[in-house]
């Protein structure tokens, strides 16, 4: 294809915009209700409170200053396992924390060890590497990466593709000890020696089930194969989703050392409790009347709408422009510029209406999202409850409606019965 030009703007760089925030919701102390369960051997104790963790006054005045003032089932439970040096696989619902409860006790082990960026050099030596399937999803960790490290030394570095390759290099070269990728730009800024893997301690994989399937296991085989890369037992491997299909967790134990430990909030793969699921029976040549009637009906609500095909996805956000429903669009064959608008556009307000593919379905945190329309049905059970967990985050309740056409959508009516009634 031609070139890639595209230099993404930096993100803005006063406190304000570091901290940016929004608000948790009428449920979030529901969270505690959740029954956690820990597999593996010698589990360190939960964490009661912030306080507990003896984090360094830094630290404690970011943590302050980002709203965290009351911790997660899944912080209460990964900050000490992840403090102690333990493998972890975590599973919790969406929208429930998990970025600050890796990010947290990485950056408090990095300040305890004294790590600072070095200075300009051809090639850097992360300590801890953080990889993602989306470019969007990545991004956003990295921002929730810069919280934490805010008045130290340590420099966070995002890199993914659709931008300028000597732009991601610049950027790492300048100082890295925590690298936020996506695979494939990861393994070619390795590749051209611009990252020496041989001082990693930490290696992150969010969304992990998707990390290992088919999309993206043979990149993380071939990351952790690296000759300089430390094997398992000399490196600590977190795994984290709301999602964990029993195949996966086999693969993951291929990663962790063999005494990790496996928390598991709530159960395995379940739904997040604060959106409330509708499923509308609408045949395929009815769903854009039914759309429209949906969302004239919810003035002007914040919406997501799913649909199965990148082509659609334009077509759809184009037909809703025509019905004067301001929209936009993002998939994969979007250039990372649009994309970025795309996103911006949705979260500012703009365009109230987002129409995505799988693209958007994980891990992306937007403020009022109160709304998710699947137009059409995922081919997994998993994607259906990480497309639904893009509303009802943080306490804050949401609504998802699905358009379910017997004909096309039938081999998940079972799945989708068994997430309904947990």
């Amino acid at each position: 294809g031609p070139k890639v030009t595209y230099v993404p703007p930096p993100p803005p760089d006063e406190e304000q915009a570091i901290f940016a925030r929004y608000q948790t919701g009428i449920n979030f102390d529901k969270y505690d209700e959740n029954i956690v369960e820990v597999s593996g051997l010698d589990p360190p104790a939960p964490l009661l409170a912030f306080e507990e963790a003896n984090l360094c006054q830094t630290l404690n005045i970011n943590i302050a200053k980002a709203g965290y003032s009351k911790l997660t089932p899944v912080q209460k439970y990964s900050i000490p396992i992840i403090l102690a040096g333990r493998d972890l696989m975590a599973c919790a619902q969406t929208g429930s924390g998990k970025t600050a409860a890796f990010l947290l006790p990485i950056v408090a082990h990095m300040m305890r060890d004294d790590v600072t960026a070095s200075s300009f050099k051809e090639q850097q030596e992360p300590e801890c590497i953080i990889v993602a399937p989306t470019r969007e999803l990545i991004n956003q960790i990295f921002l929730e990466a810069r919280k934490f490290v805010y008045g130290t030394c340590i420099r966070p570095v995002v890199i993914y593709g659709g931008t300028q390759t000597g732009h991601s290099i610049r950027q790492v070269m300048q100082g890295c000890n925590i690298l936020c990728a996506t695979p494939g730009r990861l393994l070619d800024v390795i590749g051209r020696e611009k990252i020496g893997l041989h001082n990693v301690k930490y290696l992150v994989l969010d969304e992990a089930d998707r990390m290992l399937d088919m999309g993206f296991g043979l990149d993380m085989k071939k990351l952790v194969s690296y000759p300089s890369m430390p094997p398992k037992d000399k490196r600590q491997t977190l795994m984290f989703s709301a999602t964990f299909p029993e195949e996966v967790q086999r693969l993951a134990g291929e990663f962790l050392k063999t005494d990790y430990l496996f928390v598991v909030v709530g159960h395995v793969g379940g739904a997040c409790s604060d959106v409330q699921q509708s499923i509308l029976q609408v045949p395929q040549y009815s769903k854009r009347d039914k759309l429209i009637e949906i969302l004239r009906s919810t003035d002007h609500e914040r919406t997501m709408v799913f649909v199965d095909t990148k082509k659609k996805a334009d077509y759809i956000a184009a037909f809703l422009c025509q019905e004067k429903i301001p929209s936009t669009s993002i998939h994969g064959d979007r250039e990372q510029r649009e994309r970025e608008v795309a996103l911006q556009d949705f979260r500012s307000g703009k365009c109230p209406v987002l129409v995505a593919t799988s693209v958007a379905a994980r891990g992306l945190d937007i403020e009022n999202v109160q709304h998710v329309i699947n137009f059409d049905l995922p081919s997994t059970i998993e994607e259906y409850v990480h497309r639904i967990g893009r509303t009802g985050r943080c306490g804050n309740t949401g609504k998802a409606v699905c358009f379910f056409d017997s004909s096309s959508d039938g081999h998940l009516a079972q799945s989708l019965v068994k997430v309904l009634s947990d």
